[in-house]
């Protein structure tokens, strides 16, 4: 488990945006799997792919509950905080311009539906391939392609209004 603790806390964290609420949410799914590990057979799939599925599961859950209190919440309550990683190759100035753009990004994340927030977090943070999307999701390659690709737009729609671009 200790191997998958960071990659299930990233999909938390780039779902929620908030650092506790994906640690709370990590320690969900980890309780989850424990309980349904009886449930996992490794024909339909490798464990991590199982355990991506768990944790999209838990977080549609998550969505469901809490979306009526998202509803009430005011803007400035969402601003997605990130961690700044340190990096021993990076001057502090260009640490700060990355720290901002992955708020930036964060933010825009926070934007798109969760159908298409999921696709391109699975598709593009954690770099799952497109088979694995299709059995975590259980929808058909064509739509998982289809909502990696509009969320990628939307996402960019999106990072423009704000007047984040290329450089």
């Amino acid at each position: 488990m200790r191997r998958h603790t960071r990659r299930i806390f990233n999909i938390c964290y780039r779902f929620t945006g908030n650092s506790t609420e994906a640690e709370d949410l990590s320690q969900e799914v980890f309780l989850r799997v424990y309980r349904t590990l009886a449930s996992y057979r490794s024909a339909y799939g490798g464990f991590a792919t199982w355990m991506t599925s768990v944790t999209r599961n838990l977080l549609i859950d998550h969505y469901r509950r809490t979306k009526r209190d998202r509803i009430t919440d005011s803007l400035d309550d969402k601003m997605a905080v990130v961690e700044n990683k340190e990096s021993v190759g990076r001057r502090p100035d260009q640490q700060a311009l990355l720290g901002e753009l992955s708020g930036q990004v964060q933010a825009a994340l926070t934007k798109l539906s969760p159908e298409l927030r999921e696709a391109v977090i699975l598709r593009d943070l954690q770099q799952l391939e497109y088979a694995e999307i299709r059995q975590v999701l259980a929808v058909p390659e064509g739509t998982v392609k289809s909502r990696i690709n509009r969320g990628r737009i939307e996402l960019a729609r999106i990072l423009q209004q704000m007047g984040v671009g290329p450089a």
